[in-house]
């Protein structure tokens, strides 16, 4: 319930906040023009993001006879998680990894890379389907394509403003003088990196509550917990070639982040991640 309330006060503040880069740009107009580039932002994300997503990552859509181990642990959990058994894709990379994606339990689908077929053991895997799917019954892939397409333009926006300002583009009441100017400058500046933050704010919330689900989904928080465990320390090893767009989408984070630019990362702390498990783990929660 709390991950809830607070991804839904980030979303209204990622909100406000594009609201408030559209009144500085533009005035009155502006905002209405950015609440209306939201909306059709967010119609296409709805509809599209889960093919975009795929197709980004390169994914391949596999029959059963394919892989027919995969597909009946994927429908096995997905009956214990009570939504429909999504489609199942597997990435060809050697880096262990996941994600979910799709706008609804009806149109979802899972992936995995090879190397995380080849790395973990079945409980481990059903630990880390069952996180995927616990993204899915929690609609979590939706509420974070529409994060990242608002932080997206949040920040298309202050490119715009920042080009209007080196053409000499920008004359809205010339009476607001200096200080419209120096508005300018700060949502320039702090508009982008506010955005990023909440986005990633949200995606973290997301992870927490995945993570959970995922452990009663497949009533082994456990082996939840060991996998995340390996994860991590092979995708250090061999960070994943993928567009940092998508990078909040995989259970792990798939690119190198280290130091300060660990404050921009999509996902929590893996160490907080594994504790909250065991924690789980040892109040007999399954």
């Amino acid at each position: 319930m709390w991950n809830t309330f607070k991804t839904f006060m980030l979303m209204a503040a990622l909100t406000a906040l594009f609201m408030v880069v559209g009144q500085i740009l533009g005035g009155r107009n502006g905002m209405l023009i950015a609440l209306g580039f939201a909306a059709v932002m967010n119609f296409f994300s709805f509809w599209f993001s889960d093919k975009l997503a795929l197709t980004m990552n390169g994914a391949r859509p596999v029959s059963e006879a394919q892989a027919p181990e995969l597909h009946s642990i994927v429908a096995y959990l997905a009956q214990r998680a009570g939504i429909p058994k999504p489609k199942v894709y597997i990435i060809p990379s050697q880096t262990p990894n996941a994600f979910a994606t799709g706008r609804n339990p009806e149109h979802a689908a899972v992936a995995v890379t090879e190397g995380l077929l080849q790395l973990l053991n079945r409980e481990e895997l059903e630990g880390v389907l069952s996180h995927e799917l616990g993204h899915i019954k929690n609609r979590d892939i939706l509420i974070s394509s529409i994060a990242a397409v608002m932080a997206g333009a949040i920040s298309f926006l202050a490119n715009m403003a920042q080009w209007t300002l080196i053409f000499g583009g920008f004359s809205r009441d010339e009476d607001d003088g200096v200080a419209g100017l120096i508005g300018m400058f700060i949502m320039m500046i702090v508009a982008p990196i506010a955005a990023a933050l909440i986005q990633m704010a949200i995606s973290r919330s997301r992870e927490f509550l995945a993570d959970a689900t995922g452990a009663k989904i497949c009533g082994k928080p456990t082996a939840l917990a060991s996998a995340l465990k390996k994860l991590e320390e092979w995708n250090r090893r061999i960070p994943m070639n993928v567009n940092p767009a998508s990078a909040q989408m995989y259970i792990v984070n798939p690119l190198s982040a280290k130091g300060f630019a660990t404050l921009f990362s999509t996902h929590p702390p893996i160490e907080e991640r594994i504790k909250r498990l065991l924690e789980m783990a040892q109040r007999g929660i399954s």
